[in-house]
């Protein structure tokens, strides 16, 4: 995961929890703060309300119990819908929100936190051992994205985890830059976005297994514009009879990918870009470095001995 490694004498921030994970706001004005805050609440709620596959009352969830018809989108899933079948489209469909079905066979059909606490209790011991099934495939979804329309055919679902918590990421990060003077970083778990001007030296961003666990961190970077995302099978995850699973779905396949990373972290223009091409690295498995390097996307790769590989120009540890 990624996790802000900033001095305090030039930056404010704030952290809260947030979808089991942990919110990090940083602005290099710190009289902004609160107007920035206000910003990054709003856009999480209206992400929430609109793409959250664990509210019955969600938008997206309203559109599936509707399929084989045209609806109407609101402007925010218009944009977070667009921008999933763009990342999708653009990973060859190596991250394709049509996974839903095989998410939930694995066991992930609620919040991470429910999900780890049934795990742990024994409530539901078969949940995630079934067999895995393709993703249907998102070109299936007719999306007219000047009208703000989407059809969604009868049988397929929708799972927007694994770029919506960027989308908001980016869009909040542009957003409060817009309203407030200065440079802002907004992190969600492990998906960073930043916009306006960069401190002096750059957003100094650590890069671990697990952003609440100092102890994993991997290397510190610093980037000054666009986005940085980790994707790792080592957070999101829960014991089964069979084995761990975790959250990251090979669409080809409908199951876990064989255990090769354990954890790329991606920089790339926007955040969207970096966690889809992130995801899409721990999918592809041994192919994922030439992959990222045929993308020119700057990355590390850790495989599940520890051992780190960095592709596209992302440094060595020895060059930090």
């Amino acid at each position: 995961m990624t996790t802000p490694s900033l001095r305090a004498e030039h930056t404010a921030r704030l952290d809260f929890q947030v979808w089991s994970t942990t919110a990090t706001l940083v602005v290099t004005d710190a009289d902004a703060l609160d107007q920035a805050a206000a910003c990054l609440r709003d856009v999480i709620a209206r992400i929430d309300a609109t793409c959250s596959r664990f509210r019955t009352d969600s938008e997206i969830n309203r559109i599936l119990r509707r399929p084989g018809r045209p609806v109407k989108l609101s402007s925010t899933l218009n944009a977070a819908l667009g921008q999933a079948l763009r990342a999708a489209s653009a990973t060859g469909y190596l991250v394709d929100p049509t996974v839903a079905a095989a998410v939930i066979a694995a066991g992930y059909d609620r919040d991470i936190a429910a999900v780890l606490d049934r795990a742990l209790t024994g409530t539901a011991q078969d949940t995630g051992n079934g067999p895995g099934a393709a993703a249907p495939g998102a070109w299936r979804l007719r999306h007219d994205a000047a009208a703000e329309t989407l059809t969604v055919p009868a049988g397929v679902g929708i799972d927007l985890g694994a770029t919506a918590k960027a989308f908001a990421a980016d869009e909040a990060a542009t957003r409060i830059a817009g309203q407030v003077r200065g440079g802002v970083l907004v992190g969600l778990g492990g998906d960073i976005a930043v916009a306006g001007p960069a401190p002096a030296d750059g957003w100094r961003i650590t890069v671990a297994d697990d952003h609440r666990t100092p102890a994993t961190a991997h290397q510190t970077v610093s980037i000054t514009s666009g986005g940085l995302a980790t994707s790792s099978t080592m957070t999101r995850r829960w014991p089964t009879a069979m084995g761990w699973k975790h959250h990251i779905v090979d669409p080809r396949t409908g199951t876990n990918p064989e255990p090769r990373w354990r954890t790329v972290s991606v920089a790339a223009a926007t955040c969207v870009d970096a966690n889809a091409a992130a995801t899409a690295a721990i999918v592809l498995g041994d192919s994922a470095p030439q992959w990222l390097a045929g993308q020119g996307l700057p990355a590390l790769l850790v495989d599940v001995g520890g051992a780190m590989t960095t592709v596209a120009g992302w440094p060595a540890a020895a060059e930090l």
